[in-house]
C-alpha cells in the first residue's frame, strides 16, 4: 500500500510541479511588468478574496466532508446509488454557488471593506479592489464545480487530471499579462479577466475524464438527499478545521492593508514561494492520503490507517525538513533570482525576504496540519479539528497584534507560522492520546537521520552562500548560482541520509 501511495503522491507532485513552475513565471511577469505597488496590492486582495472562498469551502471543507461520503458510496453501495449521489450533490452544490457569486458580486464593496479595511483610507485604491473583485468573484463558481469533479476523480484514484488542472490558471494568468493588459487602461485590469477565464477553461479540462469514468454529474436539487445531508453536517465543522491556515493568512492581508504600500504584495509573493514545496509536496500528499485513509476506515482497517498515517508523517519530515531551511537561508537569493527585475527593486526583495524567512519557519507546521486534519476527516470527525483550529486561530490573532509593532509585515507571517505549529501539535497531541495512531518502532533513529542531515545542509549554506552579490549578478548569473546551491544542498542532505543507512526503497516504508 505505501508502494501505491508513493507512487500516487509521485504523480501529484510531478503535476503541480508544472504549475508551480509556471506560477513562477507567472510572478516573475507580475514583478516585472507590475511591480509591488498600490494597483498590485489591489489586485492581490481581489484574487485572494475567491481564491480564500476556494480554499476553505471547495478544497477544504467541502472536499473533507465530500471525499469520505462519496467513498462509502462506492465501497458499499452500486453504481446507480453513487451516480444518484453525485447527482443530487452536483445540483446541489450548482444552486450555493450561483447565490453566493451573484452576492459576493453586490457585496463587493463590503468584502473590500471588511478584508482590506486599510484601503479605505486610500480612496482610489478601494474603488479599484472592488472593481477586480467583482470580475474575479466568479472564479469561486467555477473553481468549486473543479474541487467537486477533481473529487471525485481522486477517489477512484485518478489523481493526474485534477492535479494538472491549475495550470490552466497559470496560463491565462500569463497571457493577460502578456497580451491583454498593454491594451487596458488599468493594466492590471488585465490580471482579474485572466483570472475569470482560467475558472472556464479549468472546469471545462475536468469533462473528458469523469465521462471516462462514466460519473458524468446530470445535475438536480437534493436538499433532502440523505448523501447531501451527510456532507452537509460534516461541512460545517470542517470550514474552519481544514482550512485553519487561510484564515490566517487572510487576517495577514487584513492588517498589512494598513502598513506601507507594498507590504499585501512583500507577503504574496513570499507565501508564493512557502506554496511550492507545500503545493508540490504537502497538498500534493494531503490529496493522496485522504482517500486511502477514508478507505482504511470504510474496511475498518485500523492498523492500515495507522500505517498510512505514520508513513504520511515521515514523509513529511523526509523532504519538508530540507525545504523549510533552504526556504530560510536562501530567501533573499530566490526572491531576487525569481523577482527582482525592472518594477520589483533591491529593497523589494530585502522587504519580502524577511517575510519569507518568517513564513519558512512554519512550512512543517503547515504540511503537518494538511496531512493530520485527514486523521480526523476521514473518520467523519471534523469537531475535533474544528476546536483546534479555533485556538490556533486564537492564538495567531493575540501575536499578529504582538508580533506587528516590532516586526511590522514579518511579525504577520511569523505569527501565521507559529499558529501552524499550535495547531499541527494539538492534532497530533489527540491522535496519539486516542491510540488512533501508533508510531512505529524506529522513529528515533529516523529523526536522528533527518536532524544530521539537516544540520550538513544548513552549515554548507551558511558557510558559502553570499546572499549580498545577487544583487550585483545579472538574470543568467542570477538563475546559474541558484540552481548550483540547491542542487548542492539537496545532494548534500540525501548523501548523508544515504551514509547513515537509508536507502531509496526504504522510502516505500520510510524505516
Amino acid at each position: 500500500m505505501s508502494r501505491q501511495l508513493l507512487k500516487s503522491t509521485a504523480v501529484v507532485s510531478g503535476m503541480t510541479l508544472i504549475s508551480r513552475i509556471l506560477g513562477f513565471v507567472r510572478d516573475m511577469l507580475f514583478a516585472r511588468i507590475f511591480g509591488a505597488d498600490a494597483s498590485t496590492d489591489a489586485f492581490f486582495v481581489a484574487f485572494k478574496i475567491p481564491n480564500f472562498l476556494r480554499r476553505l469551502f471547495a478544497e477544504g471543507a467541502f472536499s473533507q466532508a465530500f471525499i469520505p461520503v462519496l467513498s462509502d458510496y462506492k465501497e458499499k453501495g452500486g453504481k446507480a446509488a453513487l451516480q444518484h449521489f453525485v447527482d443530487r450533490t452536483a445540483g446541489t452544490l450548482a444552486i450555493v454557488l450561483i447565490l453566493v457569486t451573484i452576492a459576493g458580486i453586490v457585496a463587493a464593496p463590503i468584502l473590500i471593506y471588511i478584508f482590506a479595511p486599510g484601503f479605505s483610507w486610500k480612496g482610489e485604491q478601494h474603488e479599484l479592489a472592488v472593481q477586480l473583485l467583482r470580475i474575479t468573484f466568479p472564479y469561486l463558481f467555477f473553481i468549486s464545480s473543479v474541487a467537486f469533479a477533481g473529487g471525485i476523480l481522486n477517489t477512484f484514484g485518478k489523481f493526474a487530471v485534477p492535479a494538472f488542472t491549475p495550470v490552466f490558471l497559470n496560463l491565462c494568468m500569463i497571457a493577460a499579462a502578456i497580451w491583454l493588459s498593454p491594451l487596458m487602461d488599468e493594466p492590471v485590469m488585465a490580471l482579474a479577466w485572466g483570472v475569470f477565464a482560467a475558472g472556464m477553461v479549468q472546469l471545462l479540462f475536468q469533462f473528458p475524464a469523469l465521462i471516462r469514468l462514466g460519473l458524468i454529474p446530470k445535475p438536480k436539487f437534493g436538499f433532502k438527499d440523505e448523501g447531501v445531508k451527510r456532507i452537509m453536517k460534516l461541512m460545517l465543522p470542517a470550514i474552519f478545521g481544514v482550512s485553519i491556515t487561510q484564515i490566517n493568512l487572510l487576517l495577514d492581508t487584513l492588517i498589512a492593508s494598513f502598513l506601507i504600500s507594498g507590504s499585501v504584495s512583500w507577503l504574496y509573493y513570499s507565501d508564493r514561494l512557502v506554496e511550492f514545496p507545500l503545493g508540490v509536496f504537502g497538498i500534493a500528499l494531503a490529496t493522496v492520503i485522504l482517500p486511502n485513509l477514508s478507505k482504511n476506515h470504510a474496511a475498518e482497517d485500523t492498523a492500515g490507517f495507522s500505517r498510512s498515517l505514520d508513513w504520511g508523517l515521515k514523509l513529511v519530515l523526509l523532504i519538508g525538513t530540507p525545504a523549510a531551511i533552504g526556504l530560510l537561508l536562501l530567501a533573499e537569493p530566490m526572491l531576487s533570482t525569481l523577482f527582482q527585475y525592472n518594477e520589483f527593486t533591491h529593497y523589494d526583495v530585502v522587504m519580502a525576504g524577511r517575510s519569507l524567512m518568517a513564513y519558512s519557519l512554519g512550512l512543517l507546521g503547515f504540511i503537518l496540519v494538511k496531512v493530520l486534519v485527514p486523521g480526523f476527516s476521514s473518520r467523519k470527525d471534523l469537531k475535533t479539528p474544528v476546536r483546534f483550529g479555533i485556538y490556533a486561530m486564537i492564538a495567531n490573532i493575540v501575536m499578529n497584534i504582538a508580533f506587528v509593532f516590532p516586526l511590522a509585515h514579518a511579525g504577520l507571517a511569523l505569527a501565521t507560522s507559529l499558529g501552524a505549529f499550535f495547531n499541527a501539535s494539538l492534532l497530533l497531541t489527540r491522535l496519539l492520546k486516542e491510540n488512533i495512531y501508533q508510531p512505529s518502532k524506529n522513529w528515533l533513529l529516523f529523526f536522528l537521520r533527518i536532524i544530521l542531515a539537516s544540520e550538513v545542509m544548513a552549515l554548507l549554506l551558511l558557510k558559502y552562500v553570499d546572499t549580498m552579490r545577487w544583487n550585483e549578478w545579472g538574470a543568467i548569473d542570477r538563475i546559474l548560482n541558484l540552481a548550483m546551491w540547491i542542487g548542492v544542498a539537496a545532494a548534500s542532505y540525501f548523501l548523508v541520509l544515504m551514509l547513515t543507512g537509508m536507502s531509496l526503497r526504504h522510502l516505500k516504508y520510510l524505516r
